[in-house]
Parts: C-alpha cells; sequence; structure tokens
C-alpha cells in the first residue's frame, strides 16, 4: 500500500502540532500551491494554508494525504500489483474505515500521536468523523464542514445514477481498461457522472442567475446548439476526465455510500457519544446534497459541539471549497480555543 501525501510547515519536537486536512471525492494531497507537475489546477484550499494563513504554517505542520483508492499517487485501481498487472477491476470494496486506517498508518510513519485538529468537508468530513469515533485518543480537535454521520438514501441514489453512467461506458470493461490505449477508457461514462454530480453540487438559485436560459455564445439552442448551463456541465465534466481515473471515482463513490460511523457501534448515538475532540460542526446554508439537517444530527449527538456554524453560501454544497474566508473564520475559532 503507498499513501501520497503533502506537507506544509515542520512538525514540532513535541509533535503536538500536527494538522490533518482531508480532501472530498476528487481532491488529492494537493491542498495549497499553485498548479505545478502532477497537479494541473491550484491547491483546493489554497489561500487556508500558509504563512499567516487560518493554518499558519510557521506554527503548525499540515499534512493532506491523498485517500487510498485515489488516483493521484496513492494505492488505487490504477495502481499496478505486485505481478505487474493493474488492480482494475480487481481493486477490493474499500470503507471509509479502511481509508483512515491507511492514514493512521501514515501518522505513526510521520512520527504523529495525535492531531491537533482533523479536519474535511464531505467525503473528506466523512473520513474525520471517523478518526474521531474510531481513534478518540488520537483527535484533539475535529472539524466537520458539509458532511454527515450516515450516507442518506437520497446521497446513495445519486452516487448510484453516477456509478452506472460510468459501468454503461462501452470502455468500461468492468473495470479493465487502463491498459487499454489513448480515448479506450470510460471517459464519456465519467464525464456523465461528473454533469450529474455537478448539479448536486451547486444551488438552484446560483445556476438560475449565473446562467439562466442564455444559449452559449452564438450557438442556437432550437437548431441544436447548447445553452450556458450545458457548457458550464460540459466544461467540468472535460476538466475531470482528464486528472480522474473512471475507476477511482466508483471505488470512492462505493465507500461514501457505506459509510455509517454508527455501523457494529451500537448505532450513531452511539458511535457519536464516544467522541472526546473540541468539535466545531458547519454547513452550507445553500447545501441541497448534504442539508443542513445531517450537520445538526451530528453536533446534536456529539458532547460539546456547541450547535451548527452556518455558511452562508449560493454555492451549494461547493460552498465548503468557494467560501473560504468563511471557512478559514472556523479554523481559527476552533484552533483558538487550544490556546
Amino acid at each position: 500500500m503507498r499513501l501520497a501525501f503533502e506537507t506544509w510547515g515542520r512538525l514540532a519536537p513535541d509533535r503536538s502540532n500536527a494538522v490533518l486536512v482531508l480532501h472530498a471525492l476528487t481532491g488529492d494531497s494537493h491542498a495549497a500551491g499553485p498548479a505545478e507537475p502532477g497537479h494541473p489546477t491550484p491547491g483546493w484550499w489554497d489561500g487556508l494554508i500558509g504563512p499567516g494563513r487560518a493554518l499558519d504554517t510557521d506554527r503548525w505542520f499540515v499534512v493532506a494525504p491523498n485517500v487510498l483508492g485515489g488516483c493521484q499517487g496513492s494505492t488505487g485501481p490504477s495502481s499496478r500489483r505486485g505481478d505487474g498487472r493493474r488492480w482494475g477491476g480487481a481493486f477490493p470494496y474499500l470503507t471509509q474505515r479502511d481509508q483512515v486506517a491507511a492514514e493512521a498508518d501514515l501518522a505513526d510513519a510521520l512520527g504523529v500521536e495525535r492531531w491537533a485538529l482533523v479536519l474535511g468537508g464531505s467525503m473528506g468530513g466523512m473520513r474525520a468523523l471517523e478518526w474521531a469515533v474510531g481513534r478518540p485518543g488520537r483527535t484533539a480537535a475535529l472539524l466537520l464542514l458539509a458532511t454527515t454521520a450516515a450516507a442518506s438514501a437520497e446521497q446513495i441514489a445519486w452516487a448510484n445514477v453516477q456509478l452506472h453512467a460510468i459501468r454503461s461506458d462501452p470502455y468500461w470493461n468492468g473495470g479493465d481498461y487502463h491498459d487499454a490505449g489513448p480515448g479506450r477508457g470510460p471517459h464519456a461514462g465519467l464525464g456523465l457522472a461528473r454533469r450529474i454530480a455537478h448539479v448536486t453540487y451547486r444551488s438552484e438559485p446560483e445556476l438560475q442567475q449565473r446562467f439562466g436560459r442564455s444559449p452559449q455564445g452564438a450557438e442556437d439552442p432550437w437548431r441544436g446548439g447548447r445553452y450556458q448551463v450545458e457548457s458550464y456541465l460540459d466544461h467540468h465534466a472535460a476538466k475531470l476526465v482528464r486528472r480522474f481515473d473512471a475507476a477511482s471515482y466508483v471505488v470512492l463513490s462505493q465507500a461514501m455510500n457505506g459509510h455509517d460511523v454508527g455501523r457494529g457501534r451500537g448505532g450513531l448515538r452511539a458511535a457519536l457519544r464516544r467522541v472526546t475532540a473540541d468539535t466545531l460542526v458547519a454547513g452550507v446554508d445553500s447545501d441541497r446534497l448534504y442539508p443542513l439537517a445531517q450537520q445538526r444530527e451530528i453536533a446534536a449527538l456529539v458532547p460539546g459541539a456547541d450547535g451548527v456554524r452556518v455558511v452562508e453560501s449560493p454555492h451549494g454544497h461547493d460552498g465548503f471549497l468557494v467560501e473560504r474566508e468563511q471557512v478559514a473564520a472556523l479554523v481559527r475559532e476552533l484552533l483558538d480555543r487550544g490556546r
């Protein structure tokens, strides 16, 4: 097993200043910094990590791993097994707990016995919560953003449609396509999955305000052209296809569907009562995929969690990535408690 990761800052001699940042479904270890070889876009939380920022790297040692099952350096379906063959469709089913177990191995390798803070949004929030429930002694503080204690029926349903889009691609081949040559992978299926997902990531008012019924440039929707909103979805689909592996998308989506911190622990109430971390829970007011009711459930059951902070944003679920100043304020609030 291999985990790719990036770090910022230095680990203190007493190892008390380590912060674990966990990415969402199609994120990676490049949480901060400019685009660079292997990372075609700037860090997904760039502006949050660095000297003088909310995660001040003059004070904190920040670690961001690429999740197990991903496709940005960590072992996943596109990786080669010991015999040289790709894992492909034989890659095992993973849970959030498996992924956190891998991250715990990383923490051991880095010499981090206890994280000063574990934080993440969406899928990253699922793993952050798993850290706090399954390893309470290793999690001092916890910031959960736009996430849930257990995947809902609707969230599973949305993911299921996306998985069908990928698996229905004629080039899917049961997940065994990685050595098939350029253009022979399930790119159309992955693009369709991304289009579906992206609609759930944004809010209806935002889409209406930004695009309405406007055509894309000189294209005429009445004669086979596109509306602006269609072009927008096409753009995001093409971006993801260029940088992400469809089989990883399947593996990670399945892990998200299986997320339930109460499984085998006596249910959600009993599981969340195991959290000892100083916890702050936040959600986005326009999030229709991970609605505030899910964050309120977590806050009601985690000891000491003081209600839910609301991130105000027109951007829907993606608000936890877009509204960096509001997220930075939450990070500072939580870290300042421990001073």
